[in-house]
């Protein structure tokens, strides 16, 4: 089958689903109106809440949620056969991954900019809200290590990736200056700081920089520590933007490139039992996380995009339709990696699960793809590796601004005013992901990860739901989903957890066990709530479920 094929179908189905489902999910269901204040409004701090262009905060939200996990996932995914790993990236964004996103994030919006944790205690009960936020502890505490690895690694893999990603400080915050300061034009700042972008890219290539990963695990850790602290619109947000006008290049190449000449899926369709890999039940909807459905873009909608929506129907574009464009992404990278080589090659490539060697595998289908437009090799491929540590990057600069806020509410809610300061939680949680970096590899973490971003997922979709129950709006959109997501991703754990003491590795055993014993405990009290809601509905309401 032809990639062109492919590309043209799956796009029309992501089209039609955001003008179709995803607007009405905003009218119909969750009401958004422009005339009710946001929380970015009414609070408007310009350090956290602060109203912004949807345009911008769409950018600033994808590439938050993004990272490399839409592209680590759907690489491993694809050995269980490009089929399945296409549908669940297809269809899981649609009815799944981008209702999520939404629903956390208009939720949020209608509690005063807080957290999918912080909310739990008012939708679900207090003691939900402990269980909750130590999930989410958890869970970015493995998003910060994992996607710092990613970025260490990659940063050796392609040395000269190293001179424009942090170049793009500068620039970021030059745009910054330039759009609130000197109130410039948004299309002018846009051109000029990809220009410049791009042009850091072609000088990288003459001026690799060469560090072990190691030393660049603690730099990364050292940069994520200030990023994270300054005012949102300083660095975070612009340079989010300026990666996703990057990305939009990249895949618009991407896109080019499979127009000018599309090649055959050389691929098998479906891999019953691949060398090395688990199950494809629960694991193909494991691995493939971001790509479809991702328990982190909760945290990412409720933690910081809710807090610069400027009007309430701007939360279609950036909740349903930034998780639509990571489905594209998504898509495109299937596409680039089973196809442009000799079916002898794709099979030596994929032999064995744990040797797959992810971003590089990508790096390469991606740069095959571009070539064809008469772009050098070696540009094309510093354009993706740039392309891939950007998203790295904004993806732990997001998740330690998160997790901030998390040992922030929670040491509050314990009474320990110290650790609640900005600076000491942040050092705890940058430190804290440090070591477990340090002690495990990407490739050990990586299923962990896997199912405890879908199980927070699933979770989150547990307390949107019974957010809806108790505005008496209908069930299923989420209901459907976050039974499918919980059931899936317990199975996954419940096999990690045999895994992982059949392999005597104990610090990981202990972390699955606590999160397993956490989502129980936190979807039995959620269930007595949904019992008593459902329960005093009438006989009509009960028909609306």
């Amino acid at each position: 089958m032809s990639t062109l094929l492919v590309m043209v179908v799956t796009f029309v189905l992501y089209l039609l689903a955001y003008n179709l489902y995803g607007k009405k999910l905003g009218h119909k269901l969750f009401e958004l109106v422009a005339d009710r204040l946001t929380p970015a409004e009414k609070v408007n701090d310009g350090v956290d809440y602060v109203p912004t262009n949807r345009l911008i905060l769409t950018g600033h939200h994808f590439t938050s949620i993004a990272g490399t996990g839409p592209i680590v996932g759907p690489v491993l995914g694809v050995i269980w056969g490009w089929v399945p790993a296409l549908l669940w990236v297809v269809f899981g964004s649609i009815f799944a991954g981008a209702v999520h996103d939404l629903g956390c994030l208009v939720v949020s919006m209608r509690h005063e900019g807080k957290s999918i944790g912080d909310i739990t205690g008012s939708v679900v009960g207090p003691r939900s809200r402990n269980l909750f936020f130590s999930i989410i502890f958890f869970a970015v505490w493995i998003v910060i290590a994992i996607f710092a690895i990613l970025m260490a690694n990659l940063f050796v893999q392609y040395p000269e990736c190293v001179f424009p990603i942090w170049t793009e400080i500068p620039i970021a915050m030059g745009l910054s200056y330039y759009l609130y300061q000197k109130k410039g034009s948004l299309l002018l700042g846009s051109i000029v700081a990809i220009v410049l972008m791009y042009l850091t890219i072609w000088i990288g290539l003459y001026i690799p920089v060469s560090l072990p990963a190691s030393a660049w695990l603690v730099i990364i850790m050292v940069y994520i520590f200030f990023a994270s602290v300054l005012p949102v619109q300083k660095l975070l947000q612009p340079r989010d933007y300026i990666n996703a006008l990057e990305l939009g290049v990249a895949m618009v190449l991407l896109v080019l490139g499979i127009i000018v000449k599309p090649q055959p899926i050389v691929a098998p369709a479906f891999v019953a039992n691949p060398a090395g890999a688990p199950p494809l039940f629960p694991f193909l909807f494991i691995t493939i996380a971001c790509g479809a459905i991702s328990g982190f873009h909760s945290l990412v909608a409720s933690g910081t995009s809710s807090k610069q929506i400027a009007k309430e129907p701007h939360a279609v574009l950036v909740g349903y339709g930034g998780m639509i464009l990571e489905g594209v992404l998504a898509t495109l990278v299937i596409l680039a990696v089973v196809s442009g080589v000799t079916p002898e090659a794709w099979l030596k490539t994929y032999s064995n699960y744990a040797k797959v060697p992810t971003l590089p595998t990508f790096a390469e289908g991606g740069a095959r793809i571009v070539e064809v437009l008469g772009i050098p090799k070696a540009l094309s491929l510093n354009i993706l590796a740039v392309f891939m540590v950007s998203f790295a990057g904004t993806t732990i600069d997001t998740a330690t601004r998160i997790q901030r806020y998390v040992i922030s509410e929670m040491a509050d809610n314990a009474g320990q005013k110290w650790l609640s300061n900005k600076y000491v939680a942040t050092l705890v949680a940058v430190v804290s992901a440090y070591l477990l970096a340090f002690r495990q590899g990407a490739n050990v973490i990586w299923p962990l990860f896997g199912a405890t971003n879908q199980l927070l997922a699933g979770l989150a979709l547990l307390v949107v739901t019974v957010y809806l129950a108790r505005q008496k709006k209908p069930l299923a959109y989420t209901m459907l989903p976050m039974i499918f997501m919980i059931i899936i991703t317990t199975w996954g754990m419940i096999a990690n957890f045999l895994n992982y003491v059949a392999k005597g590795n104990w610090l990981l055993t202990v972390i699955d066990g606590i999160v397993i014993l956490l989502e129980v405990w936190l979807i039995v009290e959620a269930w007595a709530v949904m019992r008593r809601l459902t329960a005093a509905r009438g006989p009509e309401e009960k028909v609306a479920v």
